[in-house]
């Protein structure tokens, strides 16, 4: 009789590595040896793996309540978004919590339809996160198909072209703009503050929801809380994830004033549960307490500048904490050799960048690991 086991669906491409425990800007695997991560899961991790104050706020809340049911109250979610909008400068926007970016992308087009009474997207090439049939249908990959007939509901721009922008709302077909604070799939590309402002205007102008994508450039990556604030604009929606709760699932849209809700309109069993909440709040805390935005800010920038200055290197992009350096030569070989020769991980964007999206808590002293050791591998 033959014994049958389940399996893991063989999707990802894994190295032959297993993080058991981390503590700030490191992981370990079960022989104790140290990795510098700069990759943070994702840019997941944004203040750090097992932080104190994370950590006992995620357990003192386990032992009270996980979750209970959106039909009751949660006043967990009510000091989240306070604490949100006050942090994010997004005051008067409302909260509404999901689970993931996807689901956050998701909800935010459903939003702008109902607003506008329009279906279509427009996005940006290669510039939008998710895995659901509506957020994969809006991805500009060919290996990536969705099983819905909906792509013919977006429509592709390049980026920076603000007269394709233009031509295209003029239709009058567009219900949403949405845009990556920084394009972080498509190698890490930065709109220009320019071309933020002229869209803020041409979407204004033709009545069209400008959504802003800071699942991945949010929560203070950039040097900024969201990088679109970099320009002085402000969107209509921002939906954020990865660095909302430093690894635990969840997702989220701020929502301008002039949207009204009704009941029914969204909706989610498990966004804004009660554990989810606490990890989020205590994101925020740590974020605030350590002044985490501006040593993002710094860290970057002393990092682009000094990765610029290194020969061999054929561009760097980015903001802050979100970093990508083109090579000549294949990205994964490097991302390898920095992982197995000198315990570092990064991560990749296409065949020649490798992308740097490190913790918020990074010090000067361990980007200085980094550069060292890719410098004398490159």
């Amino acid at each position: 009789t033959k014994c049958f086991l389940m399996k893991m669906f063989d999707v990802y491409p894994l190295y032959d590595i297993e993080p058991v425990r981390g503590c700030g800007n490191y992981v370990y695997d079960a022989e104790g040896t140290e990795y510098l991560d700069l990759y943070g899961g994702h840019a997941v991790i944004s203040i750090g793996h097992s932080h104190p104050h994370y950590v006992e706020a995620v357990s003192s809340q386990l032992s009270r309540l996980g979750f209970y049911s959106n039909s009751v109250q949660n006043s967990l979610q009510g000091v989240l978004a306070e604490k949100l909008g006050r942090v994010s400068g997004y005051t008067d926007y409302s909260l509404f919590l999901c689970n993931s970016g996807a689901e956050a992308n998701e909800n935010a087009v459903k939003l702008a339809s109902f607003h506008t009474g329009k279906s279509k997207l427009l996005a940006f090439k290669a510039a939008f996160h998710g895995r659901t049939s509506g957020a994969v249908a809006a991805t500009d990959n060919p290996k990536i198909v969705a099983p819905f007939n909906q792509t013919e509901n977006v429509e592709f721009v390049p980026l920076g072209d603000i007269a394709a922008v233009e031509a295209k709302l003029a239709t009058g077909e567009f219900c949403a703009v949405i845009i990556e604070g920084i394009q972080g799939v498509a190698g890490i590309h930065c709109p220009t503050d320019d071309f933020f402002v002229a869209l803020r205007e041409v979407t204004t102008k033709y009545g069209v929801v400008l959504i802003a994508d800071e699942i991945q450039s949010g929560y203070g990556r950039s040097g900024d809380f969201f990088a679109h604030q970099h320009s002085g604009i402000k969107a209509d929606v921002i939906t954020v994830a990865k660095g909302i709760a430093n690894g635990f699932p969840m997702g989220g849209v701020l929502i301008a004033p002039h949207f009204k809700p009704w009941y029914g309109m969204l909706g989610t069993t498990f966004g804004g549960n009660h554990l989810a909440c606490a990890a989020a709040i205590a994101v925020l805390d740590v974020i605030e307490s350590e002044n985490l935005v501006n040593n993002a800010r710094e860290v970057g920038e002393y990092l682009l500048s000094e990765l610029k200055k290194i020969d061999g290197i054929k561009d760097v992009r980015g903001r802050g904490l979100m970093i990508g350096i083109e090579i000549d030569g294949s990205a994964s070989e490097m991302r390898k050799r920095l992982l197995f020769e000198r315990h570092i991980f990064t991560g990749g964007a296409g065949a020649t960048t490798v992308r740097l999206l490190p913790a918020l808590t990074l010090t000067r002293e361990q980007a200085d690991v980094f550069l060292k050791n890719f410098k004398e591998l490159l």
